[in-house]
């Protein structure tokens, strides 16, 4: 979560089981270039901020999911484009639902947050569904419990999205139909899910939820790295970094602005595109890993203090990045919705 509202970041515990680990290099970003210029454009407050500083008092999803709606291309259905305050307030509300005394929600739910690509085979990543996933992770790992040692979370960012297209399949149906009363109940539905679609896919950008490191270097407790660089294993890293340094030091207006920033969204062609754009988005979100604690070493995500502007610089990458991943899925799912009602109809169907 970016800064949910509950005082445990994963839910349940979830020690990773042991499987070979080696780092990917991190290129050369030249996004967080622009990203220091947007920042230089706003007031002091924007590097070295207070909790006072940050008006609007939101947590990183909320910032997400409002830069998100703010970049969207003039294309999209006005009901949509003009829901920005029901689709941030929607980005946070799956860690609402965490509750210890429901079991049965938990356990469907707590999964589906984060994965630590260390303990996901190659074969796994192609696997079609999130069951067939499990089988392999159950086949060919030694994980103690896959669905809790991997996590499920590219998976239910797929079926979200999959659930978002069908929905826009019956909007345009509806509108074809002119059958008022079920388009509206249909947009409710489309803004519910897009809302929650967003919680993961933000979730994805923070590179805490992409790695066994997930607290803290070997946070799993199961699996001991070499940490020959030093980094923090303090068991507060997670919620300190997403939740109390975002609310103190960044700014709003610097995720708007980085998001606007970014190309068009592009347009993926048949969900074999959009799978790979959601496990490049993870990937390149675990490639932050290794920067993420070296700015913690070197800097500190401080709450309390100033923030060093590379450690602000960072949080607001990485905040922009769910927020432009998240547009590109909205949108395309507008899109492939059209394409998909279209083809109900048949050739020539209008």
């Amino acid at each position: 979560m970016w800064s949910g509202t509950h005082g445990t970041p994963l839910g349940p515990e979830r020690p990773a089981g042991q499987t070979n680990w080696s780092h990917r290099a991190t290129p050369a970003n030249p996004f967080m270039r622009l990203l220091a210029l947007v920042l230089a454009l706003l007031s002091p407050l924007a590097v070295v901020g207070t909790a006072a500083g940050a008006f609007w008092g939101p947590h990183g999803h909320e910032m997400s999911a409002r830069a998100a709606v703010m970049a969207l291309p003039p294309g999209m259905p006005a009901f949509f484009a003009g829901a920005t305050e029901q689709l941030t307030y929607l980005n946070p509300e799956p860690d609402r639902w965490r509750h210890e005394d429901f079991r049965e929600m938990d356990q469907a739910y707590s999964y589906d947050h984060y994965v630590d690509l260390e303990n996901v085979p190659e074969a796994a990543r192609t696997a079609p569904d999130r069951y067939r996933y499990l089988e392999v992770l159950y086949r060919e790992t030694t994980l103690p419990r896959p669905e809790r040692d991997a996590g499920l979370l590219p998976f239910h960012i797929l079926e979200l999205y999959q659930r978002l297209v069908t929905e826009w399949a019956l909007w345009h149906e509806a509108e074809r139909a002119e059958d008022l009363v079920a388009r509206g109940f249909i947009q409710d539905r489309i803004l519910n899910d897009a809302g929650i679609l967003g919680h993961y896919v933000t979730d994805a950008s923070q590179p805490h939820h992409t790695t066994i490191h997930f607290n803290g270097w070997n946070a799993s407790g199961a699996l001991h790295e070499p940490n020959p660089e030093g980094f923090t294993e303090s068991r507060d890293f997670h919620w300190r970094f997403e939740s109390d340094f975002v609310r103190a030091h960044v700014r709003p207006e610097a995720v708007v602005l980085a998001t606007r920033a970014w190309p068009d969204p592009p347009r993926w062609e048949g969900m074999d595109a959009v799978r790979e754009a959601v496990w490049t988005h993870l990937e390149e979100s675990h490639d932050q890993v290794r920067p993420l604690y070296t700015l913690e070493r070197d800097h500190g995500f401080t709450p309390a203090a100033g923030a060093d502007p590379a450690t602000v610089a960072f949080t607001v990458g990485r905040l922009s990045h769910g927020a432009r991943m998240l547009r590109d899925l909205w949108w395309n799912a507008w899109l492939e919705g059209r394409s998909l009602a279209q083809s109900r109809r048949g050739p020539g169907g209008v």
